[in-house]
Order: structure tokens, then sequence, then C-alpha cells
């Protein structure tokens, strides 16, 4: 089966418009006609190869809405027809201990979207029927992508160590950390922005935060010692980590999602004196991916976004990198 893709032939090199072949459909798999991909930093990382796990030629985008066009003999629970999502993962091999618990993303075998795989940045692209999620009517399919990939990242840990009357902090206010503020204040939860950038205060205030404080404000932070039940980590840099550990409130918690490629120095003193926690996660299951969806459509929360056509990646591409983006970009297919 021939479609088409937008093919990187080697590490940061441009994107070019390519025929491609496909094997047939297999009896678990969905397939789904590509309307729309979100151009995450994780595709900006694998692109470049920053993480050493990726393979060329490449197709990449792991943020993809569109409708399914077929389905295998034993796919279950979604139709021809259907509007589905797929996010970073798009299989898992069902069987093992975390998958049987419905914990599919912690599988030693799942299926990165992007990684020994094309991905969405195609006219069509192949999911396992268990990782094509449907979306609920309410959605904007046309700014749902980032939800899977973006979303599920920052609604985890609220979902997980979170109540609506959590203080929670939330560090860096771009793709990831503005959807965390959106989630957190929807949740009920008293939520503090912080930026590097003082040209995004009154945004961070906008999506929902009651408070901004400036990251390279140590006085400001320093006053926030004991604070906060939770910590949300978005950003990929090095920060002031005892500074962010002594604004843990007891039992608090910083919580890691930004790649950060150097290691953390962290004190234990200061964790132990309060019995804090320092912790990461990936993105989630099709499960969860499904729970944030429906609590997204409830409270009318979409990423903000900007759409380039999908035959101007290698532009998007660069708008992203440049990190001009405000705050996601979303590709449109037009093929």
């Amino acid at each position: 089966m021939e479609y088409q893709a937008w093919v990187a032939d080697q590490a940061g090199g441009a994107f070019s418009k390519q025929t491609l072949d496909r094997e047939p459909l297999g009896a678990e798999e969905v397939e789904i006609a590509v309307e729309h991909c979100g151009v995450c930093h994780s595709d900006l990382s694998m692109w470049k190869n920053d993480w050493g796990m990726s393979g060329f030629p490449a197709v990449l985008g792991h943020e993809a809405v569109g409708r399914v066009t077929a389905v295998g003999d034993h796919a279950k629970g979604v139709s021809v027809g259907q509007r589905v999502g797929v996010g970073w993962n798009c299989q898992s091999c069902m069987h093992c201990r975390p998958c049987l618990s419905g914990e599919q993303h912690l599988c030693n075998d799942v299926q990165p979207t992007i990684a020994g795989h094309f991905g969405g940045f195609a006219s069509s692209l192949r999911a396992h029927w268990a990782w094509a999620i449907p979306l609920p009517d309410d959605l904007n399919a046309a700014d749902a992508g980032p939800l899977l990939c973006g979303g599920i990242t920052v609604f985890n840990p609220l979902h997980m160590f979170a109540s609506p009357i959590s203080r929670v902090g939330v560090i860096g206010i771009g793709g990831l950390g503005h959807l965390a503020v959106k989630f957190a204040s929807s949740y009920g939860c008293d939520v503090t922005a912080f930026t590097s950038r003082e040209s995004k205060f009154a945004e961070a205030r906008q999506f929902g935060a009651q408070h901004v404080v400036a990251t390279r404000d140590k006085d400001a932070i320093a006053a926030l010692e004991k604070s906060f039940d939770l910590l949300i980590v978005t950003v990929n840099v090095q920060l002031d980590w005892d500074g962010l550990i002594a604004s843990l409130a007891p039992q608090g918690r910083m919580h890691l999602v930004g790649a950060v490629l150097e290691p953390v120095p962290i004190s234990i003193f200061p964790l132990l004196s309060r019995q804090g926690s320092v912790s990461a996660s990936p993105t989630g299951s099709p499960v969860d991916i499904a729970n944030m969806l429906d609590f997204a459509a409830r409270h009318d929360i979409a990423p903000q976004t900007e759409h380039f056509p999908m035959s101007q990646i290698n532009d998007a591409f660069a708008h992203v990198e440049e990190g001009k983006a405000r705050y996601r970009v979303v590709l449109d297919a037009d093929f």
C-alpha cells in the first residue's frame, strides 16, 4: 500500500515529501487518515537525534488526529469513520504485567510512534487499536493533537499526586506548562506559574494561574518556602534545585516531565526533613489519555496553537527550534 509522508533522511536534514510503501494491515491495527498533527519539542529532539535513539529515514509526528479508514480483523473498540488520536506510543505487548494492570505506557516493549515506527507527518498512520484513542465530540479536532502528548504528560502527575485543594507550582510556561496551568486551575488547585520571561506573566494568569513568579528571582522563590504540595517541572534546563525543593510543603513532591539531559543534583536533608519526594513520569496509558481528553472536553481546555499547512513543515520546525511557538504548533494535512 502506498502513502505519502514528510521524511527526514538524516539528523537535522530538511523534510521532503516522499511516497512510501506499507505492509498489509495487521490483524490488530487500525489505519488512520491524518487530518492534523502537532509538532512537539520531542519531535525536534528526535529530528536532531538529541537522545541517540533516532533512526533515519524518519517520519516524525506523534500528536496525530484523523479518521479511521480501515481496521484489522481483530481490532476492537474503534470503527471506520471514527475520529481518533495517537500520541507518543502506538502499540504495546498487551500481555505483560504493566499492560494487564492498565499501565501499557510502562510496557517493556511499548512502541513509540516515532522511534522504530513512522509517525503522523504523513497522509496516514497506523496504530494498535488500543492506542487509537476516540476523541470526544466536544473537542476541537484541529487543536486536539497537542493534548495527546503534551496534555497527558502534565495531566498525569496532577491526576496521581494532586487534589482540588493542592497548591501547585508549574515551572516553565511553554508548550507543556501552559497546559499544566490550565488543567491545574480547572481541577481547583491554587496555581503558581514560574517563568523566566516577564512577557508571559499576563498570559500565565489568563491560563488560570493565581500567582506568577520569575524563575530567576531567588528572593521570590525563597519567600515561598514550604508552600507547594506539588511542583511540576516542564522545562529541560538546570534550575535552582535547592531553592525549589525548599519551596515544597511537608510531604510535597517535585515532579519532572521535562527531559533534563544533565544530572539533577538533589540535597537529601531538605527532602528528608519534610518527607518530600522527587519523581518523574512519561506520558500515560490509553485510559489515562481518554480520561484526560474527557476532562479537557468537560472544562473546555485546549492548547494555544499556531497552524501551518503540513507542506510548510520545514518552516514549522524552524519556528519551534527558534523558540517562537506560542505555545504549540499544529500541522494541517494538505496532501
